[in-house]
């Protein structure tokens, strides 16, 4: 994991409903290219966590995998037997 450039935040849980969330502060949202509504993705890492905004490449590799595993289902199904 890269090494922080700034000084840690450090961030308070809060209970939202049922669930309990994080409010993050505008700088990581500005620095993250995120607003209100947005996706966030956490990514396990070896020594934390990672928060990462969309990966628009990974999302066009996932989408030519759904359109082969349709076109390919019943072979995958044999397979996978």
């Amino acid at each position: 994991m890269n090494k922080p450039t700034q000084a840690t935040k450090q961030l308070k849980l809060i209970k939202i409903g049922n669930s309990t969330g994080v409010v993050l502060p505008k700088d990581v949202l500005d620095r993250l290219g995120l607003s209100q509504g947005d996706t966030l993705s956490v990514t396990n890492m070896p020594d934390g966590i990672a928060l990462v905004t969309r990966n628009e490449q990974f999302d066009d590799q996932m989408a030519e995998a759904r359109k082969l595993m349709s076109a390919y289902r019943n072979a995958l199904r044999e397979l996978a037997k």
